[in-house]
């Protein structure tokens, strides 16, 4: 066993052991437990585990991944889930709490008076929890598989048993102190590497001014050296748009109203014991994303430069007589070769890599082809610590860190979706007189019912950590989010509009994604493959959320102008979720 390999089992194993460890000592033994911690989480506490339940996989692994071969066109994601969370503090995380229910589902089926508006807010949450996980479980995977080194299956099964243990346990009292220990160790996982790489690279310790600074030992900025770099290698220039404005601007949207419609985050407000508490708690939770989110778009830019200059050696094009030779691979590179989300093709047969972009030509003029036939983006933060030479004890951390935040996410998305389940289903529904103990015993079968789909469906997942969680974020958004807004800011919305609103903007939403995603094929048509021309007016998949979410409201405003309105006592409930505290009679449950 390698020195690394020891490095990555003591690592990973003591931060198991500590998230057992809490998932037993912190037990669920009620349904409040279980659902909502008791609503007794400290403020500060519950900021750092909802940091946690938000960066998920995506965020660790992928997010920077997406940063280092999109360069401009990816600030979108920083944009769209900083401001989302922005937007759930303010206009939903308050108003729910004070609501003082346990799940999402729950209140629209009470604010709209209808079990039928409760059912179809589940199908929703199930549908976008269930494809947020599965980037979660590939981030699981491609963690797992090569830093314990073993196959992508066996990681993702070691990773749901992890869950298993802690979630179906613990519940959210259980998840929530273990998310706590995993913002920890995911947090400085990301920023140890990155200040050491900074300080390589810039000589400046933190990695946000690093990005602006000027190369160690030379007068050229990192972004400018990275920019001519790619620019001689026929990529195109990393800090210039790529896509199109409105694509940008609708996936942006998409991706803030997805954020602020996801229930396992809004899940989180209810554990504070007070409504002054989720608002206190929505910030410090923003503090500690905002230590993350900062430090990404620095990771993604070093880790693409650092995987040039490892392949391309000190010569840039286009003489390639200095790239990488097969027969002397670093070991970081057949490393990640043995897990197969790095491959290349030595198509001259001249024994070295070239890693060039599609418009590159050699000295003659002719076309070059790019020899890395595939570098998947979500290795470039695992593997940025390794190409970089840092210490064996800094990439087992990067290990831990993975691993951590998909692990954290992949539990609150799966306890959203068995709380959906049990609560709202079988005790709201087919078997409204269970004791708690009983409904206890259902949350947790669903728990490993979810755990089971979502670990199948993460053996298959439809793409890239960042990108199946980006199609999640736009079911959220035409779904989950139009809901809780009309339900909180508009007396006039009846059940009738909600539910035709919520469905109308669910399906055309799946059906854009799975037209356009290629996954299914209607004969006679040309729309069948993932393909930006045959994008309707440009819009990806991934950005039709915001779409989606504008036909929910206009569907839901409309048919409920022409049909009878709520009740008076729900509109008495709107007025009275919205009066803020101590002005009346308003109670803070």
């Amino acid at each position: 066993m390698t020195n690394l390999q020891i490095w990555t089992y003591a690592v990973v194993g003591a931060t198991f052991a500590l998230y057992i460890f809490i998932a037993i000592r912190a037990r669920a033994t009620t349904t409040s437990e279980f659902y909502v911690a008791g609503k007794g989480i400290h403020p500060v506490l519950n900021g750092m585990a909802t940091g946690a339940d938000w960066m998920s996989a995506a965020s660790f692994i992928s997010m920077a991944g997406l940063i280092a071969f999109k360069g401009y066109d990816a600030s979108v994601y920083l944009m769209g889930w900083t401001g989302g969370y922005c937007l759930l503090a303010m206009l939903l995380a308050p108003y729910l709490r004070k609501y003082g229910k346990f799940t999402v589902p729950e209140f629209i089926g009470d604010r709209f008076y209808s079990q039928t508006a409760r059912v179809v807010a589940v199908i929703c949450l199930i549908v976008a929890s269930l494809t947020y996980v599965i980037g979660q479980m590939k981030g699981i995977g491609v963690a797992f598989s090569r830093f314990l080194e073993i196959q992508f299956e066996y990681g993702l099964f070691l990773g749901m048993g992890i869950v298993f243990i802690y979630a179906v346990l613990g519940g959210m009292k259980g998840v929530t102190y273990t998310q706590i220990a995993q913002y920890c160790v995911l947090i400085f996982a990301y920023t140890v590497p990155a200040v050491f790489i900074s300080l390589q690279l810039t000589g400046v310790a933190l990695p946000q001014l690093g990005l602006g600074a000027t190369m160690e030992g030379t007068d050229v900025d990192l972004l400018m050296k990275l920019n001519g770099t790619l620019k001689d290698l026929g990529f195109a220039e990393y800090t210039t748009q790529k896509g199109s404005t409105l694509n940008m601007f609708l996936l942006t949207m998409s991706l803030m109203i997805g954020t602020a419609g996801l229930p396992h985050v809004i899940t989180r407000f209810f554990t504070v014991p007070k409504v002054r508490d989720a608002r206190s708690s929505a910030g410090w939770a923003l503090v500690f994303i905002a230590i993350l989110y900062t430090t990404a778009p620095a990771v993604g830019a070093m880790a693409r430069l650092n995987l040039i200059d490892t392949i391309q050696a000190e010569s840039i094009a286009p003489d390639t007589s200095q790239n990488l030779k097969i027969d002397n691979l670093p070991a970081w590179f057949t490393n990640w070769e043995k897990t197969g989300l790095l491959k290349y093709e030595d198509f001259n047969g001249d024994g070295r890599i070239q890693y060039v972009g599609k418009n590159y030509k050699d000295a003659n003029g002719n076309p070059v082809k790019n020899e890395m036939v595939k570098v998947d983006r979500d290795i470039m933060v695992l593997a940025n610590p390794e190409i970089a030479k840092l210490p064996n004890w800094v990439i087992a951390l990067v290990a831990a860190g993975g691993i951590a935040a998909a692990l954290s996410t992949a539990a609150g998305l799966l306890l959203a979706i068995s709380s959906a389940i049990s609560h709202d289903i079988v005790k709201g529904i087919i078997a409204k007189n269970i004791d708690d103990k009983t409904e206890l015993m259902a949350g947790r079968i669903a728990m490993a019912g979810a755990i089971v789909v979502a670990g199948y469906l993460g053996l298959h997942p439809p793409g890239f950590a960042a990108q199946v969680v980006a199609l999640a974020f736009g079911l959220a958004a035409s779904s989950i989010f139009p809901a809780l807004m009309m339900g909180i800011f508009a007396k006039r919305v009846n059940n009738i509009g909600a539910v035709l609103g919520m469905l109308a903007g669910l399906s055309t939403t799946l059906v854009y994604i799975f037209w356009f995603k290629g996954w299914f094929f209607i004969p006679g048509t040309a729309m069948a493959a993932d393909n930006a021309s045959n994008w309707l007016l440009g819009i990806a998949p991934s950005s039709f959320g915001a779409i989606g979410a504008l036909i929910n409201f206009a569907i839901a405003l409309t048919v409920s102008s022409f049909t009878a309105p709520p009740p008076e006592h729900i509109q008495h409930l709107v007025e009275d979720i919205r009066v803020p505290m101590g002005s009346g009679s308003a109670v803070d449950h």
